[in-house]
């Protein structure tokens, strides 16, 4: 059996997105066995103790931590993974940073531009591996998509228009803040829609686009208080429940995005559409392995939309999984996220996106926050620079 170099990995919460992440990390040496790094499960906090073993039990971590500062200060730790509420990213991942921890953080990077500039100096001042997990780009069809887009097939590009659409927080009774319900206050999630949602579509839209250069955006809240689930008052809400922007790129095309928590019916329908000069392409996360494509140098007579679905081994990270026909899951896109950090540490190239990457997307979510308040156009200052040090364009799903 193959020696594999340890990544002794701590993770800092236990919820939802620490259980993908964990078993992205369980699972990833089976499918890319190749790899010559393998994650071990050294420690996971949480501020319960209760929860944190029991968390730890289940998932198989060597040792359980509740506060932060303990495990980043410890040995025997390679790689801080920062699955907590925004408010705590800058402090963790700065203080990771100067321990000399690589560091894997969940996006949106920060709550604010402020934050997350403060974290990629901190990390460029440490020169510390670093990515920040927008999944999106890791769903094959997606990769697929931006290889077809990179080929030059799709000719110039018209218009980029995507939206996210979810439905759970219309009921004036759900709280604000809490464990469960800290994307609800400002405070914690520093805004709503558009750093939870909006920031995945921005970052698969630059990724697959380039830049964003400006913005006019409007937002609304509407539920305008809520009780806090830590005090008990009513307290008014800081966050946007619905956010719309239109926008240009750098490259001249048209962008238009929505998303919106006040969608009845809809749990998460993200999808993307690309109009070119000979090409367009869409996508929807419902149905995650298709991807549809529309050629117009098709014969007429057969010309229209075809739908791909994205299965066989010659097709994005594909070839690590099952029979030619049948589907992978929303898990796996962690799982190939986990195989490319791990092939970075070979390689010596980063592990997009990084912290830098994603202060690209951080610097549109805060011009469409400022072209909301102010009714205005933004400027997003973004520089989109996709190319590692030796030059080339990084791919994904080729591992």
């Amino acid at each position: 059996m193959r020696k594999n170099k340890e990544l002794r990995i701590g993770l800092i919460g236990c919820g939802l997105m620490g259980r993908i992440h964990t078993n992205g990390y369980k699972r990833a040496n089976d499918f890319f066995p190749e790899l010559e790094y393998r994650p071990v499960l050294k420690a996971v906090c949480a501020r319960s103790e209760e929860t944190v073993k029991a968390f730890a039990e289940q998932w198989g971590y060597e040792s359980t931590e509740t506060d932060w500062k303990a495990l980043i200060a410890r040995e025997d730790i390679d790689a801080v993974d920062i699955c907590t509420p925004n408010n705590m990213h800058a402090e963790i991942a700065i203080a990771a940073a100067a321990a000399g921890k690589m560091i894997l953080c969940e996006k949106p990077l920060a709550r604010t531009l402020e934050e997350a500039q403060q974290m990629v100096a901190a990390i460029e001042k440490a020169g510390v591996n670093n990515t920040v997990w927008y999944n999106y780009r890791r769903v094959p069809a997606v990769t697929l998509a931006k290889q077809i887009i990179d080929s030059g097939k799709l000719g110039r590009i018209f218009h980029y228009r995507a939206n996210f659409l979810q439905d759970w927080t219309i009921n004036a009774n759900v709280p604000q803040g809490g464990t469960a319900t800290w994307r609800l206050d400002a405070a914690a999630a520093g805004s709503g829609v558009t750093g939870d949602l909006l920031a995945h579509c921005i970052d698969t839209a630059m990724w697959l686009n380039g830049g964003i250069k400006d913005v006019s955006a409007v937002t609304e809240t509407f539920i305008k208080e809520r009780v806090h689930q830590e005090t008990g008052k009513v307290q008014k809400v800081g966050i946007d429940d619905a956010c719309i922007f239109h926008c240009h790129f750098d490259n001249g095309a048209l962008g238009l995005f929505e998303a919106t928590r006040y969608a009845r019916g809809h749990k998460a329908l993200y999808t993307f559409e690309i109009n070119g000069e000979h090409a367009s392409i869409r996508w929807d996360l419902h149905d995650m392995n298709r991807l549809e494509y529309f050629d117009h140098s098709d014969e007429s007579i057969v010309r229209g939309w075809r739908s791909i679905h994205v299965s066989d081994s010659d097709q994005p990270y594909m070839n690590r999984w099952w029979i030619p026909g049948t589907s992978i899951g929303y898990e796996h896109t962690f799982l190939h996220h986990v195989a490319d950090f791990l092939k970075s540490l070979e390689t010596g190239e980063p592990c997009s996106p990084t912290f830098r990457e994603a202060l690209e997307t951080q610097k549109v979510c805060e011009a469409v926050l400022d072209s909301a308040a102010s009714r205005s156009w933004k400027n997003t200052d973004v520089q989109w620079v996709e190319k590692h040090a030796d030059g080339k364009v990084p791919v994904l799903g080729e591992a």
